[in-house]
């Protein structure tokens, strides 16, 4: 039984930072995908940060340079630290992994709120 579970969100300050954590189990994930999502109020869920080992990682537009994805293998741990952030940033963060044969597990969410 593949679970996800983040952890890490909560209430800061615009410019502030913050690092979500997955602990993922139930895989051995180092050949799968793994990545970071979030929705925010009244939008679709979107992409923030993709990993694919031994790939450059992927980031949306607008966390570049802000946002890095980073995963613990022997830890079975994903890692999104998060840095400036904006209200804008303010939404449920997803973590995902994805099989090489395709099937897609996502953790619970985490609440991020950016707001002074």
């Amino acid at each position: 039984q593949v679970q996800l579970v983040e952890s890490g969100g909560g209430l800061v300050q615009p410019g502030g930072s913050l690092r979500l954590s997955c602990v993922v189990s139930g895989v051995v994930f180092s050949s799968f995908a793994t990545g970071w999502y979030r929705q925010a109020p009244g939008k679709e869920r979107e992409v923030v940060a993709r990993l694919h080992h031994p790939f450059s990682p992927f980031y949306e537009d607008s966390v570049k340079g802000r946002f890095t994805i980073s995963a613990d293998y022997a830890g079975n741990t994903v890692y999104l630290e998060m840095s400036d952030l904006k209200p804008a940033d303010t939404a449920v963060y997803y973590c995902t992994t994805q099989s090489p044969t395709g099937t897609i597990y996502w953790g619970q969410g985490t609440q991020v709120t950016v707001a002074s």
